[in-house]
């Protein structure tokens, strides 16, 4: 049951309530129940008298002494059966003086607008269009570190080395390393040393053929991660490690080549 089914369900609820139809208690034996109609039998097979009642759940003398009634769940039981939650009286109170006071609380935060529902939705869109404007000027920014370590590169023995020390967030490195990896097919030794959140990760993209050489990113990146006071690991091709020495940060990254004999 969705909730708003259980706004248009809830009235009816109240309506029965409000009947204040009496609660009638009947005791009959099986075969004569089976006579009356409009009851649901659950018990098909049932042969024994020893079964003596069937409880619906209301320990009422009357529907109007339940009080207020609001549905709050439902959930499956079995096949084709359903299971309604449901609380009354003082507890119904309680929930929509907790409702009041939180939609007191949001139109606070919206400085008491007529109309908290457009407000917050035009909230919602203006913070979608930021998180875009974010989104593009990360990337405008990936893009220009990769052409500046493209324009760096230093070749060593026919290995292209790209090496970066910076305040750059592990994800962008991340990025920036699978573009570069997706360009330079052969010969990629790429290391970085970043910091992202305050927090040193250092990490290492290699070629396939370097891998295939006998280069393994997640050993060097292991080994490495000791001048930061980390740790980490990967795949043969890709690694990363984090740590907590920042100022162990360009040792590391040396580190990283010297250890691939480059």
């Amino acid at each position: 049951m969705e909730e708003r089914r259980g706004g248009s369900t809830n009235p009816l609820s109240s309506e029965c309530v409000m009947m204040s139809a009496p609660i009638k208690r009947v005791e009959t034996p099986h075969e004569v129940a089976h006579t009356y109609s409009g009851w649901l039998f659950l018990f098909k097979n049932c042969t024994s008298n020893a079964l003596a009642k069937f409880c619906g759940g209301t320990h009422v003398d009357a529907t109007g002494n339940i009080g207020m009634m609001k549905i709050m769940s439902e959930s499956s039981v079995a096949a084709g059966v359903r299971r309604i939650e449901a609380i009354t009286g003082e507890k119904v109170e309680n929930f929509w003086d907790a409702v009041q006071d939180t939609f007191i609380d949001l139109k606070s935060l919206f400085n008491n607008t007529p109309d908290l529902k457009a407000s917050i939705r035009r909230y919602i869109e203006e913070n979608d269009g930021l998180k875009k404007q974010i989104e593009d000027f990360i990337k405008e920014r990936q893009s220009v570190l990769k052409q500046r370590l493209l324009n760096d590169i230093q070749e060593t023995s026919g290995i292209k080395v790209i090496k970066f020390c910076g305040r750059v967030s592990s994800e962008s490195v991340k990025n920036i390393a699978f573009q570069l990896r997706g360009e330079i097919i052969e010969n990629l030794f790429f290391v970085a040393g970043s910091i992202d959140a305050g927090k040193p990760v250092l990490t290492v993209m290699l070629s396939d053929n370097l891998v295939a050489k006998g280069m393994n990113a997640g050993k060097l990146v292991k080994e490495a991660a000791k001048l930061i006071h980390g740790g980490g690991g990967g795949q043969p091709h890709f690694a990363t490690a984090g740590g907590k020495e920042v100022d162990g940060l360009v040792a590391a990254v040396d580190k990283v080549i010297e250890l691939a004999g480059i």
